[in-house]
């Protein structure tokens, strides 16, 4: 039985895990290397890290660290932030990445997409896209960390990701990130219409009817969550969690 994947989602600022509420405000939750031996343990499906400084500061992955933590990872990982050469790419991969999440780089221009999945397949390049709620309805692709309007319309953005051979887009609702009120189905629902391919939701997962809602009414294949899967209670306590098989094989039935 195919079973929808569920996939924690990290956040690297410096050398720590951070967590951020609609993009702003981080607040450091640990060492990434212990988040990743505990999620081992929980037999994790996948694994995202998105070191969310390196483009808008315009520096290199961290390869020491990223090698350092794809080295305990039992489970595929994939890492965003800072990519924006194939050279880079081809480093990442080497040191045990298995798929490179791209946002500003493909913003920029989608040749990297096209270069990566043309080396490496599709299946290994994965799109990021910020969206946020404009103030007239619709929706706005965002860059620098969710703060600027990208100035592209997003049904055109996917059909250009689609086109230069993405193998999955990662939807990260700006409005809805940390919240742990629900995804943005109406946004998921839009972007389903416009790809063929797999769709990961991402921004306001709280609870696992959150989860369900996600690939049952808005159209994922597959769900990405950090608060949820970081915090615990209502005083949003530090505790590493995850459900269990059991659960999620009900998650898309």
């Amino acid at each position: 039985m195919h079973r929808t994947r569920v996939i924690p989602c990290l956040l690297l600022s410096g050398s720590g895990l951070v967590k951020t509420r609609k993009f702003k405000d981080p607040v450091y939750i640990g060492d990434p290397v212990n988040a990743v031996r505990i999620f081992n343990e929980k037999e994790v499906d996948e694994l995202i890290v998105l070191d969310i400084g390196a483009s808008k500061e315009r520096r290199d992955p961290n390869y020491e660290l990223i090698a350092e933590i794809a080295g305990e990872c039992f489970m595929p990982m994939a890492y965003g932030g800072g990519v924006r050469s194939f050279e880079q790419v081809r480093r990442l991969i080497r040191s045990g990445v298995e798929k490179i999440v791209v946002n500003t780089a493909a913003l920029e221009s989608t040749s990297i997409i096209t270069e990566v999945a043309g080396k490496f397949g599709s299946q290994s390049v994965v799109a990021a896209v910020d969206v946020k709620r404009s103030l007239l309805g619709g929706y706005k692709v965002m860059k620098k960390s969710g703060t600027v309007d990208a100035g592209v319309k997003l049904e055109n953005y996917l059909h250009h990701l689609q086109a230069a051979g993405v193998g999955e887009i990662l939807i990260n609702s700006v409005d809805r990130d940390g919240t742990m009120a629900g995804y943005d189905i109406e946004l998921l629902r839009i972007v389903k219409k416009h790809i063929d391919v797999p769709l990961v939701a991402s921004g306001g997962a709280g609870t696992l009817e959150h989860l369900k809602e996600a690939i049952l009414d808005g159209g994922a294949s597959a769900v990405a969550a950090g608060s949820m899967f970081v915090f615990h209670g209502r005083h949003r306590a530090v505790l590493i969690n995850y459900p269990d098989e059991a659960t999620r094989n009900l998650i898309g039935a």
